[in-house]
């Protein structure tokens, strides 16, 4: 796992908190620690290599971004969203999304289509290589990127943020499968911008997030136990 979402590389190597923060993080985005996971802190600290106190606070940061529950006596564990948290999320996507596509619509220029579609075909390559993690993190970004055209950098902020629930959602209830959106569906909203279409986008829009909760199956149920030492072990070996 060589990804890191909002950080910058040369950051990466400062501050542990951060290290460990992220490189948790993008495990659970990317589908490596599943929702219900439990997260023991002796097991986290050994790893990495730092104090309980250190991972306990890392892990209340995860708590606080949703993607972690943090229960007394029973410890942390990646945080399973109900059925209707798994709706609310892609309803409240589909309603922040829609109504901020004029926006992306009268900003767009070409150097914006060129990056999206760049994207859009690094997000089909993955799938075909069967990389789920990068398929993910692109299906993600392309989403993130789309919304960010529009220059409202507080609707895209809660997007971003909303893309990591979601990823929870398809953990949790996506096909095995499944992996992020469906690239054919980013080809089409593609298609729709450039025509400036903002009806028809809108209207596929919705139609994609309608999709994606159509596709998930409700009724499932696993436990996982991850192996810490092979997810994380280089990145204990960093020294703060």
């Amino acid at each position: 796992m060589n990804q890191t979402y909002g950080l910058e590389r040369d950051t990466f190597f400062q501050q542990k908190d951060d290290v460990i923060y992220h490189a948790l993080l993008n495990a659970i985005v990317e589908h490596q620690l599943l929702p219900g996971t439990k997260l023991p802190e002796e097991a986290l600290a050994d790893v990495f290599d730092v104090s309980r106190t250190g991972i306990r606070k890392v892990l209340q940061r995860l708590a606080t971004v949703q993607m972690i529950t943090l229960t007394p006596k029973r410890g942390a564990q990646v945080a399973t969203p109900t059925v209707d948290d798994a709706r609310e999320i892609f309803q409240t996507r589909s309603l922040l999304e829609c109504s901020n596509l004029p926006q992306v619509v009268a900003h767009c220029q070409p150097t914006h289509r060129a990056a999206l579609e760049k994207l859009v075909q690094s997000e089909q390559q993955a799938h075909q290589a069967q990389n789920g993690p990068e398929a993910i993190r692109l299906s993600a970004a392309f989403h993130i990127q789309l919304q960010a055209v529009s220059g409202n950098t507080v609707l895209t902020g809660l997007v971003s943020q909303l893309t990591l629930r979601s990823s929870l959602v398809i953990a949790a209830y996506g096909a095995p499968w499944q992996q992020g959106c469906r690239c054919h569906d980013h080809h089409t909203l593609l298609d729709l911008l450039q025509q400036g279409d903002v009806p028809a986008l809108s209207a596929e829009m919705q139609q994609h997030f309608s999709d994606i909760v159509a596709s998930l199956r409700f009724d499932q149920d696993s436990e996982n136990v991850p192996d810490f030492a092979r997810l994380f072990g280089k990145v204990g070996e960093k020294k703060a």
